[in-house]
């Protein structure tokens, strides 16, 4: 039920990729959803400009879920998110920016939830 698709400015390696899933595979829970239908997509190499000036290292996160967002939940998700991107791939926080859209039809294997 929830997506998230990752924009980052660096080519991703099967190893990152692998250690992003793990730990967004985790973080996930924070939003009430779980792992088992988590779906991930990442975009490397995708040229971001931040202020005006091509980022070195950057990213742009969508969160998609079946449901409403909770702000508080995704406020802690934010965070979280920052944490993984810093500690993996040395993006510093203020380079990324992460949205949040809920959806109330989400389809799955010939029909929605």
């Amino acid at each position: 039920m929830p997506m998230i698709n990752s924009k980052v400015t660096m080519e991703l390696t099967q190893e990152k990729r692998d250690a992003l899933a793990k730990e967004l595979g985790k973080a996930i829970s924070i939003l009430g959803k779980p792992e088992s239908y988590l779906m991930l997509g990442f975009e490397q190499n995708m040229p971001l400009y931040f202020a005006g000036k091509e980022c070195d290292k950057g990213a742009f996160v969508q969160v998609m879920l079946f449901g409403g967002e909770d702000s508080n939940a995704c406020n802690k998700m934010t965070a979280k998110i920052c944490e993984i991107l810093d500690k993996e791939l040395g993006i510093p926080g203020d380079k990324v920016y992460i949205t949040y859209s809920g959806f109330k039809n989400w389809g799955w294997n010939g029909s929605n939830f």
